[in-house]
């Protein structure tokens, strides 16, 4: 085989089998494959598309590529959660340690924030201490004892991925749906949970603005996961104003464990439960997450697993030197707060990162005061902006430009539930 060849038949609409497929991506993880050959295949990927075959083969070599972690000997079934990123999205702080109070394993590999999507390790990393690289000894360990582990993918976790992903942003690639599937569906799938339950985001917020694409999207990764022996559910969820009302690392943190003693916004408790009831269900334990949220067990769960990653879950966290809001410009019902505007604005603010090797502020970010279908009043304080660099305001405030709809009458209620994909 060579790649010339292989890269000729999938630009000329050809399908390639999936001995090809193993070859090619063994060759470009080890270096056989150059960056400018496999470039050109995801351009050709990206313009004629993956069937079902070469999509399987595709995610299968990926997952190959590294290892496939395995907890057979553990008393508990293993399930996780996975999210396509969205503004303000802290669900799972909450949900990991509930579904493991419920009684479950929850092997979570999570990521850090790029752009206006926050990332779950950024949250995690603004606790005192806490700590995200982890050997798969230690994931074993802690889901044995504590029953959930959220944590950064190891280097032998689908690195071929590690590398296409890269070279996907690097070459306008990145929005195909057969290469977000199948990358995100290769690291679940090595990190070797029994089950996965998928969110997928649609909305201004979100990557797919669209409930077309986010179907789409979500039947492509179910597909993915039921071939590879993988039970797999997804839920399309509203994202198009932000998710609770805090956005931004520390802030998200505090407003997740809010909710272990009920004080939780009502759409993150909404989302949170509903995800844990599909996890639960699918693994096959007959319990009702929604008590075991805020009598205690949930927060325990949350401790121990903080202090199992070196965190102190009873530190200060991180607050921000400066903080400035946004106010209403009229009295009225907010009718639309933007949840790509306010993202932005926090990434700007320093929450967030242009590239994946910048770092971010724990302390910055946005808190929405109001959210659509709630009163306001001229010059009540609708966002209140935190952050450690004033220098940073401007841009900040660019971002929201337009971002706040104000109307005499309330908007109709908007499902925070689109779909589930099963």
């Amino acid at each position: 085989m060579n790649a010339v060849d292989l890269i000729a038949t999938k630009r000329d609409g050809g399908a390639l089998t999936g001995d090809e497929i193993r070859w090619l991506m063994d060759g470009y993880t080890v270096g056989h494959v150059a960056d400018e050959q496999m470039a050109a295949m995801l351009m050709a990927v990206y313009l004629n598309g993956l069937d079902h075959g070469e999509l399987q083969a595709w995610t299968a070599a990926m997952i190959d590529s590294g290892r496939r972690l395995r907890f057979d000997d553990l008393t508990r079934p293993t399930v996780d959660k996975h999210s396509t990123g969205g503004v303000g999205d802290k669900v799972s702080l909450v949900l990991c340690p509930l579904v493991a109070a419920c009684g479950a394993a929850v092997p979570q590999v999570a990521g850090r924030g790029l752009g206006h999507t926050g990332g779950t390790l950024d949250k995690l990393a603004a606790i005192p201490g806490w700590r995200a690289e982890l050997s798969p000894a230690e994931v074993h360990e802690r889901l044995s004892t504590v029953g959930m582990v959220m944590c950064a993918a190891g280097p032998d976790i689908a690195p071929a991925d590690r590398k296409l992903y890269a070279l996907r942003d690097a070459t306008a690639t990145v929005a195909s749906i057969p290469l977000i599937a199948s990358s995100i569906m290769s690291k679940k799938i090595a990190e070797g949970t029994d089950a996965l339950v998928l969110d997928v985001k649609v909305g201004t917020g979100a990557f797919m603005t669209d409930v077309a694409s986010a179907r789409q999207l979500a039947e492509t990764m179910v597909s993915i996961g039921e071939a590879s022996g993988v039970a797999t559910r997804a839920l399309l969820t509203e994202m198009s104003v932000p998710l609770g009302r805090a956005v931004g690392n520390a802030l998200e943190v505090t407003e997740a464990v809010a909710c272990f003693s009920g004080d939780g916004p009502s759409d993150l408790v909404e989302l949170t439960l509903a995800l844990a009831h599909e996890m639960l269900d699918l693994v096959g334990l007959d319990i009702d997450a929604t008590e075991v949220l805020t009598d205690g067990r949930a927060r325990a769960t949350w401790n121990a697993s903080i202090a199992a990653q070196d965190g102190d879950p009873n530190a200060p966290l991180p607050t921000a030197a400066h903080r400035h809001v946004v106010r209403a410009k009229r009295t009225g019902y907010l009718s639309r707060l933007d949840a790509l505007a306010v993202g932005s604005a926090a990434w700007r603010l320093g929450a967030g990162r242009a590239r994946q090797d910048h770092s971010v502020s724990y302390s910055a970010g946005v808190m929405c005061l109001s959210k659509p279908g709630e009163a306001v009043e001229k010059g009540q304080p609708v966002l209140e902006l935190h952050l450690d660099d004033l220098e940073r305001l401007p841009a900040a405030l660019q971002a929201l430009q337009g971002a706040i709809d104000i109307e005499a009458e309330p908007p109709p209620p908007r499902p925070l539930i689109l779909e589930r994909i099963a």
